[in-house]
């Protein structure tokens, strides 16, 4: 295994159920998890203890590939299905008469084109990884191999 695949595998595990739509719901917890996969993983690939340096890294970085994924797939899928996120949008805010209509307006020309995508990334990826990051540690805690004393000299 090469040095960044643990964290490519972790990142995969996080956007591939992330986003599921269901079970995408509770996208922390699969960050918390994909951070703990990654360092398992990396403590896998060595004979002595994983250094929390290495496994912090790889969470974040785990973390980072699982916010693109997971941010990618929605998108996509949306956009595959025939219809974009900004009719969505405008749907959303045409069954509700409350919202005043510059509000409205506002609200329709910020979710618009780009901007939905660039919003969503901009939240994703760092909640992403701190709790990729968060889980890694908690990886460090409990998969780090055990360094034994040095033997007496005598």
């Amino acid at each position: 295994m090469g040095r960044h695949t643990p964290a490519l595998l972790g990142g995969l595990f996080i956007g591939v159920i992330a986003s599921l739509p269901v079970v995408g719901v509770c996208c922390c917890l699969w960050c918390v998890c994909g951070g703990m996969l990654t360092a398992y993983l990396q403590q896998q690939n060595r004979p002595d203890p994983l250094e929390t340096a290495d496994a912090v890294l790889g969470g974040v970085l785990a973390g980072v590939i699982g916010a693109l994924i997971a941010s990618i797939v929605p998108i996509v899928l949306v956009s595959l299905g025939g219809g974009s996120f900004e009719e969505l949008v405008q749907q959303a805010l045409s069954e509700n008469s409350e919202i005043p209509e510059e509000w409205r307006r506002r609200f329709t020309t910020f979710m618009s084109g780009r901007n939905i995508a660039v919003l969503i990334f901009v939240v994703n990826i760092p909640v992403y990884a701190v709790f990729s990051m968060l889980g890694s540690l908690l990886g460090v805690a409990f998969f780090r191999k055990k360094t034994l004393p040095p033997a007496p000299q005598g």
